[in-house]
């Protein structure tokens, strides 16, 4: 499998804030073999454990999982929550541009 289905946004400082993939759902625990898209966001450590709690969405793959969240983008997490995660995502990355991560 190949990892050429992939795009990764960043943010003006040039860090990450997303990544979307295709994936093998098994690869994500998920049953079956067929592909499923994901995205990648960053994700307030806090609210993490909580959140991987709700359908669609998963500890960070091929991430820190305590700062990033898997978003299966099958239709199950609707337009407006995925926005919302992007927003979050991006201000973190902001965020951390100005208080250095340890």
């Amino acid at each position: 499998s190949k990892l050429s289905d992939s795009a990764v946004l960043r943010h003006k400082n040039g860090k990450w804030y997303a990544v979307i993939m295709t994936v093998e759902k098994s690869k994500l625990g998920l049953e079956g073999n067929d592909l499923v898209e994901i995205m990648d966001v960053k994700c307030d450590p806090e609210m993490t454990s909580m959140i991987i709690q709700t359908y669609g969405f998963l500890p960070g793959y091929h991430m820190n999982k305590q700062h990033w969240v898997t978003i299966l983008l099958d239709g199950s997490v609707s337009e407006a929550k995925i926005l919302d995660f992007l927003d979050m995502s991006y201000d973190l990355i902001d965020g951390a541009d100005r208080k250095e991560e340890k």
